[in-house]
């Protein structure tokens, strides 16, 4: 296992749209290990494996102590809407206000291949919608009103 750096706001990589996981094999174990790892050093809430250059649909998820390790999510429902502030490890030292949905439901693989499908709300809907908006090339930045410095 290991620390990989996160890449930062500027960086095109992302900006691009990922790639679906195909295969459900060690190189993918190292990967979520790896990004666990990252994530951990980082003291972050989420990452998605385009913050460490690798495009493809994955991100991971932390939630108190336990961790969502999401390969190929879809976002399939959305109910409510909240504005708070977020942040990025992408988009060191600067905070905006973003509005997203209070509750989603999300469907995803684990690492063996496994199906889940989750409804979550609060917090965790924000996270999950943040870290998705990661596989689609986009920042919290271009949906935050009010960005300014921590």
């Amino acid at each position: 296992m290991a620390i990989r750096n996160i890449v930062q706001n500027g960086d095109p990589v992302l900006r691009k749209k990922c790639f679906e996981v195909e295969n459900f094999d060690e190189k993918l174990n190292i990967l979520l290990d790896d990004m666990k790892d990252t994530l951990i050093k980082s003291e972050g809430v989420g990452l998605a494996a385009p913050q460490i250059g690798v495009l493809r649909r994955i991100f991971l998820v932390k939630y108190e102590d336990f961790y969502f390790e999401c390969i190929n999510p879809k976002i399939t429902e959305m109910k409510g809407k909240c504005v708070e502030q977020e942040g990025c490890l992408s988009v060191r030292g600067m905070y905006g206000e973003v509005e997203r949905p209070t509750k989603i439901t999300v469907e995803f693989y684990d690492r063996n291949g496994k199906y889940n499908k989750l409804k979550v709300s609060g917090f965790l809907a924000r996270i999950f919608c943040h870290e998705n908006d990661h596989l689609d090339g986009i920042l919290y930045i271009d949906k935050a009103k009010n960005v300014g410095r921590a």
